[in-house]
């Protein structure tokens, strides 16, 4: 095994899947606390206020933008021919994430947060996160413009479309200029397209690569892909307002939000009609690293139709700040995206450590248990959601009622984070393993 070569997507991998572990492990204590409040009561940094923050920071980017980062710097060489430009670069930006996300532990721990949605990080973490990015942007660019081949692949498009709006989103939202309404405006721009503009091109990306790779088979349309990175790039952006409909900004910008919601639905049918075209001949046949990709594209086409919907008013006055949001956000973090970024990591690992999978048996039950946990997870609160606004619509409804009545739901919730708990710890242990036999493989004998 070559030593130096794809150091940093290693190292970056290794990195999410040990914050993927703390971070879903936090998320299984605040799912906990939701049906015994007292559970680990009376220590401050464990408040459900400041764990949950935690929670949705690690997971977006202690695990899912470290995977991400990691398998961008598998593809792109990859698809530019050549090798990634600057190793030790690679290296030296995770040495600045990791300070970033063990920075964001503490600090979020001691409540020390700027109370903004996703943005919650302080000052300092903020422009360690931005020097971070440039240095990983820098790297993906000089590699692409080395590139060998003329034509580039859809992965590419979308990998620096992620670079180019993750950029312009996290500097607009990060200056210190908006107060009051505005700053919920703001806040919202950004923390809808933190989603759309950023986790999503990314997504795609490593769909779009590693979907014909897995299966043998070629994709099957490229102009879609370039429609979908088209639309994605102009329809996207306007959305963050269908977040606070009925809140004190203008109708005529709720009614952008909405419309520009509903256009969504044409990128993301030209992706799922290339995904799906793409994995023909493979749903039944397919091993775990296509199960992921299937179920990953339906999760996506799901809650890519939930957005659209849920932006109009009528849906929106039942649903909005009922736990029926969490479950449509989970589904997408989840359901979609880290089932792309697993995929992803199952074909890429291996072949970078040049060996097998330690065990395909334990990806099976990976997979499974992470589908019928997250399945669990998700209806629950959909159901519950609906129910909750409902019933906070019912003026003869005490709000303390409202709360009761969510504690079966908050019951299947917990018990389904278990499941996908577990999952995750037989995923790390079976990565582990594969890590270590690959490594003693290459050791010299000892006399």
């Amino acid at each position: 095994m070559e030593q130096h070569v794809d150091k940093s997507a290693r190292w970056f991998l290794y990195t999410a899947i040990t914050f993927f572990l703390v971070t879903i492990l936090i998320g299984l204590i605040m799912a906990i606390k939701f049906v015994a409040p007292e559970f680990l009561g009376g220590i401050a940094a464990l408040g459900v206020g400041r764990i949950r923050v935690i929670h949705t920071n690690g997971v977006l980017f202690g695990w899912l933008l470290a995977a991400d980062m990691g398998l961008c710097f598998y593809i792109v060489p990859r698809l530019a021919g050549v090798k990634l430009w600057s190793e030790k670069l690679g290296l030296a930006t995770l040495g600045v994430w990791v300070v970033v996300l063990l920075g964001a532990v503490v600090t979020l721990a001691a409540g020390d947060t700027q109370a903004r949605e996703y943005l919650e990080l302080n000052v300092w973490l903020d422009i360690l996160v931005t020097i971070a990015w440039v240095m990983f942007g820098l790297n993906i660019f000089m590699t692409i413009a080395r590139r060998r081949h003329a034509n580039m692949y859809a992965s590419l498009w979308y990998i620096m479309g992620t670079l180019l709006w993750t950029a312009i989103l996290w500097i607009v939202a990060n200056l210190p200029v908006y107060s009051g309404v505005n700053d919920a405006n703001v806040n919202w721009w950004f923390g809808h397209n933190a989603v759309g503009l950023i986790f999503t091109p990314v997504g795609l990306a490593i769909a779009y690569y590693f979907i014909p790779k897995s299966t043998g088979n070629p994709l099957y349309s490229h102009k879609l892909s370039l429609i979908g990175f088209w639309t994605i790039a102009f329809l996207y952006i306007w959305n963050g307002a269908h977040h606070i409909i009925f809140g004190p900004i203008p109708v005529w910008l709720q009614t952008v939000a909405i419309l520009f919601s509903i256009s969504l639905l044409i990128p993301v049918w030209t992706a799922v009609t290339n995904f799906y075209g793409t994995l023909r001949g493979k749903w039944a046949s397919g091993n775990y690293v296509v199960k992921f990709f299937i179920a990953g594209t339906t999760f996506y086409l799901l809650t890519c139709f939930q957005g659209p919907m849920h932006s109009l008013r009528t849906v929106n006055m039942i649903v909005s700040k009922t736990d029926w949001i969490v479950g449509h956000a989970h589904m997408a973090v989840f359901g979609a995206f880290t089932f792309f970024a697993i995929g992803g990591i199952y074909f890429a690992l291996p072949k970078i450590l040049k060996t097998d999978l330690f065990s395909a048996k334990l990806a099976e039950w990976h997979f499974w248990l992470s589908f019928v946990g997250f399945l669990g997870f998700a209806i629950s609160l959909w159901i519950g959601g609906f129910v909750q606004g409902l019933q906070w619509m019912d003026p003869t409804i005490a709000f303390l009622d409202t709360v009761k009545a969510m504690f079966p739901y908050y019951m299947v919730r917990m018990f389904s984070a278990i499941l996908m708990v577990t999952a995750q710890v037989i995923f790390a242990y079976n990565i582990f393993k594969t890590v270590r036999g690959a490594s003693a493989r290459v050791q010299p004998a000892v006399a």
